[in-house]
């Protein structure tokens, strides 16, 4: 079964058009979610809307308000939204391209992939994505999500193209608050000496796959044993270790991670594997004659 696209449109750059289909890159639905309940019943409890005046109302009646003052509110339709019309509702406009690197990963929201709209739209998205991809760039752009325009980035990615959606500004908190009762000292040279060895022998390649969520396999396990009818067995949180001078803590992650063994040259190795045989059969009980039976 072909993926749903979440928005179809065109991606224009100047005037080269594409016809393209927007995908969410991600999913939540393997997550293990839990529904409410009643605690004598174990019936699923309905949310309904509920006006203070009147009650239980149907969802048919219910309408969207704008709070403009305190408990004073304007009402929008759907013949309100549909006039506000712009060019992103149906079109990503490129308006510039930046370094890869430029921007800041605070910003970034929802991941989507961007692939053509049908075999005739093929061509211009290859060049498209060819020349975000010897560039280096990302291409900004306005697109229209949710009754929303959110700006983007797109480049290149796999035989496709990736979109992110940015957070606005505005959304963005300042460090200055979380940051501003952080002493501006410097660091102690022994011990970022130390801190970067650390670093340094735990530097890898990052695969998403070698961490699993740990707490979602846990959480299955529990489930599964109630569904058993066993009492579930639970993990008891790893003790904190007592404070220690932070040096010391530093020496002993160090000494902790030690480089693997060298190996050894391959007369030793041999050498070591006869030794190795003869001490195992020394070591072996001899086996005793059978006895003769009597005649």
């Amino acid at each position: 079964m072909a993926p749903r696209s979440s928005w179809k449109g065109y991606l224009k750059l100047s005037l080269v058009t594409c016809p393209v289909r927007l995908y969410p890159a991600t999913s939540t639905s393997e997550r293990i979610t839990f529904n409410q309940l009643h605690k004598d019943t174990h019936n699923r409890i309905n949310m309904k809307p509920v006006d203070p005046e009147l009650g239980l109302v149907e969802r048919s009646d219910l309408v969207k308000g704008y709070q403009y003052e305190e408990n004073q509110y304007v009402i929008i339709d759907d013949k309100d939204l549909e006039a506000v019309k712009i060019e992103s509702s149906h079109t990503m406009n490129i308006e510039a391209f930046v370094d890869e690197d430029s921007v800041d990963v605070v910003y970034l929201d929802a991941p989507y992939y961007l692939a053509p709209d049908g075999a005739m739209a093929e061509e211009t998205f290859i060049v498209l994505r060819e020349a975000l991809r010897q560039s280096g760039k990302l291409a900004i752009a306005r697109l229209v999500l949710s009754s929303r325009e959110r700006v983007i980035t797109i480049s290149a990615r796999d035989k496709g193209m990736f979109v992110s959606v940015l957070r606005n500004p505005s959304e963005v908190r300042a460090t200055a608050e979380y940051f501003k009762d952080i002493p501006d000292s410097a660091a102690d040279p022994e011990m970022l000496a130390l801190a970067l060895q650390l670093v340094k022998q735990k530097e890898t390649e990052f695969d998403a796959s070698d961490y699993e969520d740990r707490y979602e396999t846990a959480l299955m396990s529990m489930i599964r044993e109630k569904l058993k009818g066993h009492k579930p067995i639970i993990a008891e949180a790893p003790e904190r270790g007592n404070v220690i001078n932070l040096m010391d803590a530093l020496k002993a992650s160090l000494s902790q991670s030690k480089p693997p063994a060298e190996s050894k040259p391959k007369e030793e190795a041999a050498a070591t594997k006869t030794r190795s045989k003869a001490a195992a059969a020394k070591a072996e009980p001899v086996a005793k004659p059978a006895a003769k039976k009597k005649a």
